[in-house]
């Protein structure tokens, strides 16, 4: 299955997905009912419209600014999210990863626009022509979701949830819900007392919420298990009975997640210092565990079956990030290191620097501005490589290196090479995971030549596995690890 873009919508193969409610395109695109004025997500329950009633758009909010409001049956603004923004590399997937992160809740189009390095009418031009939707309309869809999550789950006053959503004002608030979702924000509320929907587990207690985030089936939950579980830093996190505890440094303060699998959907209990952070912390928690991902279509075109003769599962994911700068720092002081050292490192870091909070996870990790001051005083090891730490957070403090979403991979790479201390593997992981790049083969990598050896793959000869060979990376690391006895189950 390949994501649909709206310069090459097929209309056969959208309404064929309609009509047999196939799931695998929730989130890829959007159906809009002429006769009814909605817009649903393809898997939606109802009677399949006519074809002459119905078109195909690639985000809600394109269907919102043709004047469409959301199905209250199948909550399409509740639907997984779309892989093309990391599949895709261009200047409107790139910005479509920004806004997920609340770039223009903090700072308006002016500050996504500097992030980009475009001017504001360039990037409208653009967005509106690929998406359907300028940057103000596709952040509004943005705020009435995360307005609806805030009315459903929890008992903040409207006022309240307004302004957390990102609204400037409760007038703009009422208006967009009434709009997008066809009630008001109190019967909204009303209705979902009696009717628990599909992304809320319960309502919350004050500063708690408990989510369901979706995922496209399959999902191989014992290699991201593993993979959190080994690279868990004692005081920042913890992997106890299944399930991931962590603390994380937000736009305006800090939260607390608690994550864990669950039969279709990841169970996400968020403990937010501040409300207007939990559309951003969502979005990361998503890319942390590559939840987007459109894992049918990524195993058809490796090749993968079940069960697969070399040895691969179905629905692996390549674990993102957080933190862009945490991840980069963490990374460098792991380098030539086994995964339990790099954990000790790093814990004794976040144990002398790191900011306490209160919490289950009582610290956060230590930002660039002080590992660039004092850094030198915690980490050990050989110098060169503490030296090579420090200079990358104080070039990230002083603004000289830029770690987001909104990165080509080109020119992040370059700008990690360009690192003392900086090499083609860790430049490669690193872009590989904070942009979620889908096409980077960790080539150097011993473990992942240990299981290219196992399979009888020839690393030097990958284009065939383009452009999916970040994930053939993770298939032929886990292989290894299996081979050298790894507990990698499903859980």
């Amino acid at each position: 299955m390949v994501p649909v873009t709206i310069t090459a919508m097929d209309f056969e193969r959208c309404y064929r997905a309609v009509s047999t409610r196939d799931s695998r395109f929730d989130g890829q695109f959007f159906t809009a009912v002429r006769t009814t004025g909605i817009y649903c997500r393809p898997s939606c329950p109802a009677i399949t419209p006519k074809r002459a009633n119905v078109s195909f758009l690639p985000t809600a909010a394109a269907a919102q600014q043709a004047g469409y409001r959301a199905c209250r049956r199948c909550l399409p603004d509740a639907a997984p999210g779309s892989p093309l923004w990391n599949v895709r590399a261009d200047l409107a997937a790139r910005a479509m990863r920004l806004i997920g992160d609340g770039v223009i809740e903090r700072g308006g189009v002016p500050a996504l626009a500097a992030t980009l390095g475009y001017s504001q009418r360039q990037l409208t031009r653009v967005l509106t022509t690929e998406l359907g939707a300028g940057p103000l309309a596709l952040a509004r869809a943005h705020r009435a979701h995360t307005a609806r999550l805030l009315i459903q789950t929890t008992e903040m006053p409207m006022s309240d949830i307004a302004f957390a959503a990102g609204f400037a004002s409760i007038r703009q608030f009422n208006d967009t819900v009434r709009e997008v979702f066809a009630v008001s924000p109190t019967t909204m509320r009303t209705e979902s007392r009696r009717s628990p929907r599909s992304d809320v587990v319960a309502p919350a207690t004050p500063g708690l919420l408990t989510l369901r985030l979706p995922y496209r089936e399959p999902l191989d939950t014992g290699w991201l298990a593993w993979f959190l579980s080994a690279h868990t830093v004692p005081g920042m996190e913890i992997w106890e009975d299944g399930v991931y505890t962590r603390s994380l440094r937000t736009p305006h303060g800090h939260a607390t997640i608690r994550l864990s699998f669950q039969p279709g959907h990841v169970r996400a209990e968020l403990a937010l210092r501040d409300m207007r952070d939990l559309a951003p912390t969502v979005a990361r928690v998503r890319h942390l565990l590559d939840l987007d991902a459109d894992p049918q279509g990524i195993d058809d075109a490796l090749g993968i079956g079940d069960p697969d003769p070399a040895g691969f599962t179905p629905g692996i994911r390549v674990p993102g990030c957080l933190d862009g700068p945490e991840l980069l720092l963490r990374t460098m002081i792991g380098q030539q290191i086994s995964v339990q050292a790099a954990a000790t490192h790093t814990a004794r870091l976040v144990a002398a620097l790191g900011e306490r909070i209160d919490g289950a996870v009582p610290q956060l990790f230590p930002t660039p501005s002080v590992i660039a001051e004092r850094g030198a005083e915690v980490l050990t090891g050989p110098a060169r490589r503490i030296a090579a730490v420090v200079a990358a957070a104080r070039a990230i403090a002083d603004g000289e290196l830029a770690l987001h979403t909104g990165r080509t991979a080109a020119d992040l790479r370059r700008d990690l090479l360009a690192l003392d201390g900086v090499g083609p593997w860790t430049a490669d992981y690193v872009t590989m995971r904070l942009l979620a790049d889908p096409d980077i083969l960790l080539g150097t990598d011993l473990v992942v030549r240990q299981g290219a050896t196992l399979t009888g793959i020839e690393l030097d000869n990958t284009t065939r596995w383009a452009p999916w060979r970040s994930y053939l990376s993770m298939h032929l690391w886990k292989r290894a690890l299996a081979h050298r006895g790894a507990v990698l189950v499903h859980v």
